[in-house]
């Protein structure tokens, strides 16, 4: 219960501390997401997601220390997403760091064909790839070009052709279009 003598304000740590320990939490969790692969922002699957939710839990005291006020909080929270702001614009004037700390995308289909040395080096399963692959519209590898999962954790798929319904439309916008165009010659010649 809150009493007017306590003071929600008043950090219970110093402030330098307060900036450092986000500053620490920072680095080690974008040094160790980049170890442990793109798998953890591409895909969550439901150990992934225990993972992610018990990390965040796990280093919310390394971020505020013994502080519970609202200051300390708001200090955190700042310090946060300041590292952040300044890393995502150095890393962006910077290119060749950006890579080497992001990594290389990996290709994990190639002309219809399943590349398992990509799915292994992402700790991809075939059935989660399929479920990417499903979400997306695709019933089969055989329907994708190529299929890439990027640094940042997203998925590029190209189809090897566009899909069923895309293929049918296109085909029956092209008979219209013949139809009308012998129309047209019919009521020319019978002028």
């Amino acid at each position: 219960m809150w009493h007017p003598s306590s003071d929600i304000f008043t950090p219970a740590i110093p402030i330098g501390e307060k900036i450092l320990r986000p500053v620490i939490v920072y680095v080690f969790l974008v040094l160790f997401l980049r170890i442990f692969g793109k798998r953890e922002l591409a895909q969550l699957n439901p150990f992934d997601l225990v993972v992610l939710l018990c990390l965040s839990n796990t280093v919310q005291n390394a971020i505020i220390g013994p502080d519970n006020s609202v200051t300390g909080g708001l200090t955190g929270a700042f310090t946060l997403m300041a590292v952040n702001y300044l890393v995502v614009r150095f890393l962006f004037r910077h290119r060749r760091l950006d890579q080497i700390l992001e990594g290389a995308p990996t290709v994990l289909i190639e002309h219809g064909k399943i590349r398992r040395q990509g799915l292994a080096k992402e700790l991809l399963s075939e059935s989660e790839l399929r479920a990417v692959l499903h979400r997306q519209g695709f019933s089969h590898p055989e329907e994708i070009d190529r299929c890439v999962l990027e640094p940042g954790g997203s998925f590029s798929i190209e189809a090897r052709q566009p899909p069923t319904p895309e293929r049918r439309h296109r085909e029956l916008i092209e008979r219209l279009d013949r139809l009308a165009a012998e129309l047209a010659a019919l009521r020319a010649g019978s002028r």
